[in-house]
C-alpha cells in the first residue's frame, strides 16, 4: 500500500473519468470498484487506485507468482510510468518526497 503526493495543479489530470481513462491507456483494463478503480497488469494481479483529494493518490497492488525476472522488471515499470501520470512526479522525486516525509516523521 502506498499514499503519492499528487504535484501541485496536477489533480486536473486525474480529475472525473480521466484517472480510469488514464490506467487503461497504461494497463491495458480498469473497472470502478465502489469507490476505488480496479485494474491488473502482468505480475500484478489487482491495482486499486483511489484518489484521497486534490493532492494524494492511494494505491495498492497484488502481485501473483512470476515465471522470471523480466516479469516483475516489466510490471515495476508499468506502475512507474502510471503513478508518474497520475501523480506528475518521476520516481527519483516520489522517493525523494518520501525520505522528507520519513525524517518529519509523517509516514
Amino acid at each position: 500500500m502506498a499514499e503519492f503526493d499528487i504535484k501541485k495543479g496536477w489533480g486536473k489530470n486525474v480529475e472525473g473519468d480521466l484517472l480510469e481513462k488514464m490506467m487503461n491507456d497504461v494497463f491495458g483494463n480498469c473497472k470502478k470498484d465502489g469507490d476505488m478503480l480496479v485494474s491488473s497488469y502482468g505480475v500484478l494481479t489487482r491495482i486499486e487506485v483511489k484518489k484521497l483529494g486534490p493532492a494524494s493518490l492511494h494505491v495498492v497492488t497484488e502481485s501473483g507468482d512470476a515465471k522470471d525476472d523480466a516479469q516483475i522488471l516489466d510490471a515495476k515499470r508499468k506502475l512507474n510510468v502510471f503513478v508518474e501520470k497520475a501523480t506528475g512526479f518521476d520516481a527519483k522525486a516520489r522517493m525523494k518526497r518520501a525520505q522528507q516525509k520519513a525524517k518529519k516523521g509523517e509516514l
